[in-house]
């Protein structure tokens, strides 16, 4: 098993306290707030995790799952996408932390995940 546990980058739409709680679980997490991205276009957000080789947590489905056909038609590489309904965030965070638990960082490259 690949030692690489997946990382998370978290769009804006993806509350400080569900991105604390999955840190509280072990998980690496880096959110746009964090990372000063506020405010920026979807695309340049899945740039950024892509270019942080982190997965993308966001509750954005269609601007996400278009993203990520065009990226894939246009043979881009991004480190993965899921795609959370909003819940509340302790059943967000098991529900994430079984999804990231069971796969390796290289099992989530280009692929889109629902959670």
């Amino acid at each position: 098993m690949p030692s690489r546990p997946p990382a998370l980058y978290c769009d804006e739409d993806v509350s400080v306290v569900l991105a604390a709680m999955l840190r509280g679980r072990g998980f690496p997490v880096t959110t746009a707030r964090d990372a000063g991205h506020l405010g920026r276009a979807d695309e340049h957000q899945l740039r950024v995790a892509a270019d942080a080789d982190r997965i993308l947590l966001t509750h954005n489905r269609a601007d996400f799952e278009r993203l990520h056909r065009q990226w894939i038609e246009s043979g881009r590489r991004h480190a993965g996408i899921i795609i959370a309904r909003r819940r509340v965030s302790g059943e967000l965070t098991v529900r994430l932390g079984r999804l990231l638990g069971r796969l390796t960082a290289d099992e989530f490259t280009s692929q889109l995940f629902y959670a």
